[in-house]
């Protein structure tokens, strides 16, 4: 998935440079101006001939440079493992599951729920059944496992820098009983010693602050080629945006958000004190 969308802003960048129009560069490869949109935006799978001739369009001869995004086209159409939870899946999020896991920095604010890579099964259970009204039992369980599965990433070897802020309205708004809160509070105080984790909690008590629009989550990549991409999740859609002056307005507010927290040892304070009054 994360080289789709790295041979995506490539293609992107090329055809900029050239001064080129969307509905060019569709013309040169018998397609529409929304599907060099769509793969652009890496969200449709690259057609070897296809690229091969938007490469030529844009003036890339150096056979060098061309076998090596080629060669990325064909790895870009390897389906990643979450592709098998694709019928319990809105069509939107596999995108997310993949630039998710390729990520070396998550930075999130959350004011609904607990995030996702930080529930316990128990909650997770709670949150997905609740979103999934009408589901059968054993589709909100691979919604589940899918979500567990997510989670090793965040212990795994290579695991990310993951840097998050919950509303308090997260903490306090109860899904499931009340073993199944306790238990939750327990696991992100456990989880917030981890090193790769810095977990704050923006309290009521604060008043209004940065993140006023909703949750978000920023999401940046190792590779130099590719963009921080910010993920806003809607009802029927979600939004991934790349544009430099749109991440920057959210890189912003979640450093603005880090700094009106209390620290990290403060939120851990706080957990507990939410956790013994639960």
């Amino acid at each position: 998935m994360v080289r789709r969308i790295l041979l995506g802003s490539h293609l992107r960048r090329l055809r900029e440079a050239r001064g080129i129009t969307r509905e060019a560069a569709g013309y040169s490869i018998r397609a529409s101006e929304s599907k060099i949109s769509r793969m652009e935006l890496g969200r449709v799978s690259f057609k070897t001939r296809d690229v091969e001739d938007l490469l030529t369009l844009y003036g890339i001869t150096d056979d060098a440079e061309r076998t090596s995004l080629l060669s990325l086209a064909k790895e870009a159409n390897v389906a990643g493992w979450w592709h098998s939870y694709s019928d319990v899946l809105p069509s939107w999020f596999p995108t997310y599951v993949g630039l998710e896991g390729a990520a070396h920095l998550i930075r999130s604010y959350e004011v609904q729920f607990v995030h996702g890579l930080l529930q316990t099964e128990a909650y997770a259970h709670a949150v997905v059944a609740r979103g999934m009204q009408g589901a059968s039992a054993a589709d909100i369980d691979r919604r589940v496992a899918l979500r567990l599965e997510r989670q090793k990433y965040l212990v795994s070897e290579h695991a990310p820098q993951f840097h998050v802020v919950l509303d308090e309205a997260a903490l306090r708004r109860p899904y499931g009983d009340r073993g199944v809160m306790r238990g939750q509070l327990q696991h992100l105080i456990d989880v917030s010693e981890r090193p790769n984790v810095r977990l704050q909690v923006m309290p009521f008590s604060f008043g209004g602050h940065s993140g006023e629009s909703g949750a978000f989550t920023i999401l940046s990549f190792p590779e130099s080629d590719l963009s921080d991409v910010v993920y806003l999740e809607q009802l029927t859609s979600a939004l991934y945006l790349d544009k430099r002056e749109d991440v920057a307005q959210y890189e912003a507010a979640m450093t603005q958000l880090q700094q009106d927290c209390p620290g990290p040892d403060e939120s851990r304070d706080l957990l507990r004190g939410l956790l013994q009054l639960s």
